[in-house]
């Protein structure tokens, strides 16, 4: 019997993984006039299947009942987030396993409305916004400059960047072409595989992070580590989000800095 109900819940915690959207990056080369463009938040992704709030990986987040009071019953595709620069205050808020008050600071900012019929504007247009709920602006490109020059007022606002979608496509999921970020370095995600000892004033602690990148190359990033990941630093096995600008002459990625965990 408590087996059953310990099984039961960890199995509430968690639901089916979430087929969603994703991004491939941008290049010069794609044509992206007459697409729509919008700030790429800096929050956690979430999905609201019409009773639970749903992360990328599943997991179902525990936020209190003001929260989603007045969510509607249909499908929402978006990211919690405060503000730029807010990852970690967000992260440290929606990951107690306790609903709490702190909440009432975030809004889950809406991109798209999975399984609704019409185009991109359509589809969002049916969402209905609410205190916590926010749809975000989607801006019609008028060329390249155009796009390039929106990308520099939010990176000089501290955002994290842009994303441009073909809005005349009906709803879809998965990574394509016809959805992409935009910024003025790439990330990506690898492995985590290990730690390199630190020196000097980081001796006795993690110096930087061995990870593994998707085509199975081997980067070492230290930058962007605080002192507390350098004296608790993620698990083995986890999933990293790195930048960086370009690649060597050896084709590995150049100057590679730490963004943050996967959720």
């Amino acid at each position: 019997m408590k087996l059953f109900l310990f099984l039961f819940l960890v199995s509430s915690l968690w639901a089916t993984k979430p087929q969603l959207l994703l991004l491939n990056n941008y290049s010069e080369d794609i044509n992206v006039t007459n697409w729509y463009m919008s700030e790429k938040l800096d929050g956690v992704r979430a999905y609201w299947d019409g009773k639970n709030l749903i992360s990328r990986s599943g997991k179902i987040f525990n936020p209190p009942a003001f929260f989603i009071k007045d969510f509607p019953s249909h499908k929402l595709d978006g990211e919690l987030w405060i503000q730029r620069g807010g990852f970690s205050k967000i992260v440290s808020i929606i990951n107690q396993k306790k609903s709490n008050q702190m909440w009432k600071n975030i809004t889950y900012n809406i991109f798209e409305v999975p399984d609704s019929n019409g185009i991109l504007l359509q589809r969002v247009s049916k969402v209905k916004e609410n205190k916590y709920i926010k749809v975000i602006q989607q801006i019609k490109i008028k060329s390249k400059k155009h796009l390039k020059q929106f990308l520099k007022t939010i990176e000089e606002k501290g955002g994290e960047g842009v994303v441009v979608r073909d809005g005349t496509l009906t709803y879809y999921t998965g990574r394509t072409n016809n959805a992409l970020k935009v910024k003025s370095y790439i990330d990506e995600e690898c492995e985590l595989i290990g730690y390199n000892k630190g020196k000097g004033k980081y001796n006795g602690i993690t110096g930087s992070l061995i990870c593994k990148t998707k085509d199975s190359q081997i980067v070492n990033i230290g930058s962007g580590l605080s002192d507390k990941l350098r004296t608790r630093p993620p698990k083995i096995g986890s999933i990293i989000t790195f930048k960086y600008y370009g690649l060597t002459s050896k084709g590995k990625p150049r100057f590679p800095v730490f963004l943050r965990v996967r959720r």
